[in-house]
């Protein structure tokens, strides 16, 4: 039921997102010079079987448009091995040959960085984030990009830099609900604390990534849909991976009567099983998607955002507001509330006790999934990426309330915009711990959890 609403967000947000695709956010055409400055000169066309990656590189600044020699370019390729290394000439071109013939680079996937060290003093690119881009290798053409280049930023304000971490933590928050969402609904209707959860997170990112990085890209009317296809096949495809979860291991643990402990422990072996099949399977490094990874900035008053971020939050706002509405509102949803409160006391009411729960685990793998597959597009990802943000979920459905709806969505908010706000004064590489102090604290004071009620604690 998810699926048809989340696939007319989809198509309804491309429009409005699909700049961002690949290596041309905005600034990444060049527009012809406006001042007598010498042009790039282009190479002449060659007759060899490669294919080059080019740029030109232009001084805005002022508005003119002057040239930019000597600043290095590095190409690598998907492993992040630098396969090529190159210096702007006089007229701010740089020609990079990728290795190999045409046919060996066909379909894939490069990253462009520029090394911001050897700009001209008093310069810096317009987008300080922006010191790479993805290029994906689709036609036997060579590869033209650029990095514009202006003054230096000027520095933000506290007030600036806060409203820009707090877009973050929205956006974050969103991604962390969703996995959250998914957990408490597993837990509150078979009482399992799954440490396995984590993996079901990155399952989501590991198709998805399979799927982008098909040969050739998926175009609906000239528009470029590949990340949203890849999206909703590994939403549907963590689904099913929950539902073979649950129908080959947690089923029949639960017919064998084994204890909520035991299964914990099965859960946390399961996790550690997961994570060395995704490290063999899709390896070690850390992966990004071929749309979106380069989307260029957008000011709207005092707060900065990307077509990226708006694409997360409409995605996410979507599919946690139609699992709400489906819990509260549908007879499915009222039965997995029934069983959430009394087991026992559903199944001689005539609830069937395990299609409920096998529903469940296809919702909460799903809802995972999805999470997975967008901290994938916003931070990238490896096989770890489920393990690494698994205790903030624990975190997030803990604060709010354990087996609640809502308590997990707002425990999500609470870490995730503090986690990206803390920055301001604590080092980011403390910023989890933070996070989990203030859990302490809060349960110290409320132990139920924001929304939990006291007679669901022991």
């Amino acid at each position: 039921m998810l699926v048809p609403l989340l696939l007319g967000v989809f198509f309804a947000l491309l429009v409005s997102t699909s700049g961002g695709a690949q290596a041309s956010p905005a600034g990444t055409s060049v527009a012809p010079a406006a001042v007598e400055e010498p042009e790039c000169v282009k190479p002449k066309e060659r007759d060899d079987d490669t294919i080059h990656v080019q740029g030109c590189l232009r001084d805005k600044r002022g508005g003119g448009d002057k040239p930019v020699p000597g600043v290095t370019i590095t190409v690598e390729d998907d492993q992040g091995k630098v396969v090529g290394t190159g210096e702007t000439d006089e007229t701010g071109l740089f020609d990079i040959p990728l290795p190999g013939s045409t046919i060996d680079v066909l379909g894939k996937t490069f990253t462009i960085k520029i090394d911001t060290k050897t700009l001209p003093e008093g310069t810096a690119l317009q987008d300080p984030k922006q010191v790479s881009l993805k290029q994906k290798i689709n036609l036997e053409t060579d590869v033209f990009v650029t990095f514009p280049i202006d003054d230096k930023p000027e520095v933000e304000s506290d007030l600036e830099r806060a409203l820009d971490l707090a877009v973050g933590g929205i956006v974050f928050s969103l991604c962390l609900a969703m996995a959250a969402l998914g957990l408490s609904m597993i837990f509150g209707t078979t009482g399992l604390t799954n440490f396995a959860h984590g993996e079901l997170i990155t399952f989501g990112a590991i198709v998805a990534f399979w799927v982008d990085q098909w040969p050739g890209d998926i175009t609906i009317g000239g528009l470029n849909i590949t990340f949203v296809v890849a999206m909703v096949i590994g939403f549907v495809a963590s689904g099913a991976f929950g539902w073979l979860n649950d129908k080959a291991l947690w089923a029949p643990l639960r017919r064998r009567g084994t204890g909520l402990i035991a299964m914990m422990i099965v859960s946390i072996g399961l996790s550690i099983f997961l994570r060395n099949v995704y490290q063999y399977a899709a390896g070690a490094n850390n992966r990004n998607y071929s749309q979106y990874g380069n989307a260029a900035p957008i000011n709207w008053g005092w707060f900065t955002f990307t077509s990226r971020d708006v694409f997360v939050v409409v995605i996410s706002v979507a599919v946690l507001g139609a699992t709400v509405l489906a819990l509260s509102r549908t007879r499915m949803g009222k039965a997995t509330r029934a069983v959430a409160d009394n087991p026992a006391l559903s199944a001689s009411s005539g609830i069937d006790v395990e299609r409920v729960i096998n529903v469940v685990w296809i919702g909460g793998a799903a809802l995972a999934g999805l999470s997975g597959i967008l901290l994938g597009l916003t931070q990238g990802f490896n096989y770890q990426l489920g393990f690494k943000v698994l205790l903030l979920v624990f975190a997030a459905v803990t604060l709010g309330g354990l087996g609640t709806i809502w308590g997990s969505i707002i425990g999500a908010f609470v870490i995730g915009i503090f986690i990206e706000v803390s920055t301001l004064f604590i080092p980011a590489e403390l910023k989890y711990v933070g996070a989990l102090v203030i859990l302490i604290l809060v349960l110290l004071v409320r132990p139920q959890g924001i929304l939990g009620r006291r007679e669901r604690i022991g």
